[in-house]
């Protein structure tokens, strides 16, 4: 069964899968696994080699590239699911790549699950000094994806390799100084830079607009800000800075 969902798997054109137990999952941020499935045993997770259009100096084609990969990872996780339920008669959820997440005023900013500390568990990478997960072959250049089901499947040994060369390049590229602590990534510096018109520009958009005189509100709606933060509602998110995934050194042999 393994072998044939990673085969499966593989030819919609994943480029690598790994399997964890759901007990070795151990996110202490994120909600425990029975509040997405009851009776989950398993997390299959599929990685995704990340498109050289990320490190595109332009930021409206590297954001462009990623949402090319969200688009494909979402469509292999659903054919993913259909091939379980349909073979295995499986219990599945996919779980979402960043978006859509519960959002809470004493969570801020946290995901409901995090498809980094899955990856470690299922043994297709390690963490390295940004916090994100290194790949053995692809770096740190990876998008990835998870469902988790209720089928038992023998996992896959964790990755005792550290992957990280320790460089400190991504510390020194960060914008926001965000991952100045070793082993913690400063989530609100990180999201000032990289979603500037998620939503915390949002809302100081409209808490400008709410004191503003009736000619500054004009102005305000002629301004390329509300025009951005308009853009980024109906794309439901852009990213503006790729420097700690482009700045990791690790990987670049594979290409």
């Amino acid at each position: 069964m393994k072998e044939r969902i990673k085969r499966f798997a593989l030819d919609l054109g994943v480029d690598d899968v790994g399997f964890a137990k759901a007990d070795d999952y151990d996110s202490p941020k994120s909600y425990a696994l029975e509040k997405f499935l009851p009776g989950a045993k398993t997390i299959i997770v599929l990685v995704f080699k990340e498109l050289s259009t990320c490190e595109s100096p332009s930021v409206t084609i590297a954001m462009n590239g990623r949402l090319d990969l969200m688009s494909f990872q979402r469509s292999c996780s659903y054919r993913i699911n259909r091939f379980l339920e349909r073979e295995y008669q499986a219990k599945v959820v996919n779980m979402p790549y960043s978006y859509p997440m519960e959002l809470h005023s004493d969570r801020p900013a946290l995901a409901d699950f995090s498809q980094r500390h899955a990856a470690v568990a299922a043994g297709v990478g390690t963490f390295g000094r940004h916090n994100l997960v290194i790949h053995p072959r692809f770096g740190t250049r990876i998008g990835l994806a998870s469902l988790i089901t209720n089928l038992a499947i023998e996992p896959d040994a964790k990755l005792e390799q550290d992957l990280c060369i320790h460089c400190d390049l991504c510390v020194r590229n960060c914008p926001g100084a965000a991952l100045n602590e070793a082993g913690k990534t400063d989530v609100m510096r990180c999201l000032k830079k990289s979603q500037p018109y998620g939503l915390g520009g949002n809302i100081a958009f409209w808490k400008q607009f709410v004191d503003s005189s009736p000619e500054e509100k004009k102005q305000m709606f002629a301004d390329e800000r509300y025009w951005r933060l308009q853009q980024t509602g109906s794309i439901g998110q852009q990213y503006f800075c790729f420097n700690c995934l482009n700045s990791c050194p690790v990987g670049l042999q594979s290409r």
